[in-house]
C-alpha cells in the first residue's frame, strides 16, 4: 500500500526537474543573444584605414563652388591614397549669422563614390573613429602658411576655426585643434611632379594618421584632370525625386530646355572685372584653362535680355529639327534673382512653349532638373552652371553657353543690367 507521502515524491521531483530545464533553457538563451550581440557588434565596427584620412572644411564661397573643391579634394585624396572624409556642406541662410552644416549625404549618395575612393562620412568618422585615432591632443589643422585671425595678426598659426564658416563647421563636430602644422611648399596637384608622393614623405601616416586642412586641398575652379570626377557624385534619392515630380507633373508633357539665369546683383558687380583679367570664376569651362578658345567680354557675364531670347529660340527651333516627334515644349528656369518668366512667356508664346520655375527656393532641385533637361543653356563663368555642364557632360548630354562663341556684331541692348 502506497501511502501519501510516497505518493507526493516524484510530484516534487518532476517540478524540480522541470524547473532547472527552463533555467538552462533561459542561460542558453542568454548566452545565445549574447554571442549575436558580440558578432553584430564586431562586424558593425569600421575598418581602421592604416593609409589614413583627408580632413577638410569646404570654407570658400557657396555650394558651387564647393562642389568644385570637393572634385579637388576627391582627386587629392586619391593621389594620396588616404580615405576622404566627406565634409558637410556649408550653407548661409537669411537671417542667421552663422552658417548651417548640412550632412552630405543629404543631397548626394556615398556609394557611387566608392567606386571610385574610400569615402567616409564625416558623422560616422567623429563617432566611430575619431575617439580612437583622432584624440583631441593629435589634432592638428593644417594649412600652407599663417592664416591671418579675425583679431588682425597671424598667431603664429592656421587660426582654423577663426571666422565663419570655419569656427561654425569645426564646432558642429566638436572639434579644438591642439596646433597648427604648415604644408608649405608642398601643393594640392597631385597629377605632376610626384606629389603624392612628397607628402607621403612628408606626412607618413603612421605618424599623421589625420590630415585635417583648413580650407580645402583642391584649387577654383576645378582642375580639368578632376572634371570627370563628377560621374560618381549622384543626387540623393530624395533629390532625385523632387526634381523627377516636378517634370512629370508641373511641366507639359514633351521635352524642354533648363537654362541658369545669374544676374543677382552681387553677380553684377562680379561682372565689372571682365575687362580687369583673363579667367573669372568658372570660365575655363567654356573659354579654356588657357584660354586657347577665347577671351572674357561682358556679355558671355552678363547676357542681355535679347540674347537670353534670341537664344532660347534658336535652340527650340534647332531642336525641332533634329527631333520632329519631341519638340520644346517647355523652359525651366533656375536663377539667383531673376527669372525673366514674364518676359520669356511674351516671346515664347507663339512657339507654344511655356516658361517655369520651382515654386519653391530649392537650388540642389532647380540643379537636378537642369541636369535631366533636353539642352542646357548655363552661364560659363558660373559654378553653379559648371556644375550641370560637369553632370550633362559626364551623361553624353548636350550644353551650351550665354553669348558663346561670340558673334562677330553683339547686338545693342538698352536693357539695364540691375533690372535683370
Amino acid at each position: 500500500m502506497i501511502t501519501k507521502q510516497q505518493q507526493k515524491v516524484p510530484v516534487n521531483s518532476s517540478k524540480c526537474e522541470h524547473k532547472i530545464k527552463f533555467k538552462l533553457k533561459m542561460k542558453s538563451i542568454a548566452i545565445v543573444t549574447f554571442l549575436l550581440c558580440l558578432l553584430f557588434a564586431f562586424s558593425s565596427t569600421i575598418e581602421v584605414d592604416k593609409n589614413g584620412y583627408i580632413l577638410y572644411c569646404p570654407c570658400m564661397g557657396r555650394f558651387g563652388n564647393q562642389a568644385d573643391h570637393f572634385l579637388g579634394a576627391l582627386g587629392f585624396a586619391h593621389g594620396l591614397n588616404r580615405t576622404l572624409v566627406l565634409p558637410a556642406w556649408n550653407e548661409y541662410r537669411k537671417g542667421e549669422a552663422r552658417s548651417a552644416q548640412i550632412p552630405f549625404d543629404t543631397y548626394f549618395k556615398v556609394e557611387p563614390l566608392l567606386e571610385f575612393h574610400r569615402v567616409i562620412t564625416m558623422e560616422t568618422f567623429m563617432k566611430e573613429l575619431a575617439p580612437d585615432i583622432w584624440p583631441e591632443q593629435e589634432r592638428i589643422s593644417f594649412c600652407y602658411t599663417e592664416r591671418t585671425g579675425l583679431d588682425g595678426k597671424t598667431g603664429k598659426g592656421c587660426n582654423a576655426k577663426d571666422g565663419n564658416p570655419f569656427g561654425p563647421f569645426w564646432d558642429n563636430y566638436g572639434v579644438n585643434f591642439a596646433r597648427s602644422q604648415f604644408f608649405g611648399p608642398l601643393t594640392y596637384d597631385v597629377h605632376y611632379q610626384n606629389m603624392g608622393e612628397k607628402w607621403a614623405e612628408a606626412f607618413p601616416p603612421e605618424n599623421f594618421r589625420v590630415i585635417a586642412f583648413t580650407g580645402a586641398p583642391a584649387s577654383f575652379p576645378v582642375q580639368d584632370e578632376n572634371r570627370h570626377l563628377h560621374k560618381f557624385l549622384k543626387w540623393s534619392e530624395q533629390i532625385e525625386e523632387k526634381a523627377k515630380h516636378f517634370i512629370k507633373n508641373s511641366l507639359p508633357k514633351g521635352a524642354f530646355i533648363g537654362i541658369h539665369l545669374r544676374n543677382g546683383m552681387d553677380w553684377v558687380k562680379a561682372c565689372d572685372h571682365v575687362t580687369e583679367t583673363k579667367n573669372l570664376f568658372s570660365s575655363p569651362q567654356c573659354l579654356g584653362y588657357r584660354n586657347e578658345k577665347g577671351q572674357l567680354y561682358m556679355e558671355l557675364c552678363m547676357p542681355s535680355k535679347e540674347t537670353i531670347i534670341r537664344q532660347i529660340k534658336r535652340q527650340i527651333k534647332t531642336f525641332k529639327e533634329l527631333n520632329k516627334n519631341n519638340e520644346i515644349k517647355s523652359v525651366f528656369v533656375a536663377s539667383d534673382n531673376n527669372h525673366l518668366l514674364e518676359d520669356l512667356n511674351k516671346n515664347l508664346k507663339r512657339m507654344g512653349v511655356v516658361a517655369m520655375k520651382l515654386d519653391e527656393n530649392n537650388p540642389h532641385v532647380d540643379l537636378a532638373i537642369l541636369g535631366m533637361s533636353n539642352h542646357f543653356i548655363g552661364n560659363c563663368i558660373s559654378s553653379f552652371s559648371a556644375f550641370v555642364k560637369r553632370e550633362r557632360d559626364s551623361k553624353g548630354f548636350p550644353s551650351t553657353f550665354w553669348a558663346f562663341p561670340k558673334e562677330k556684331k553683339e547686338p545693342v541692348t538698352k536693357v539695364d543690367h540691375e533690372e535683370l
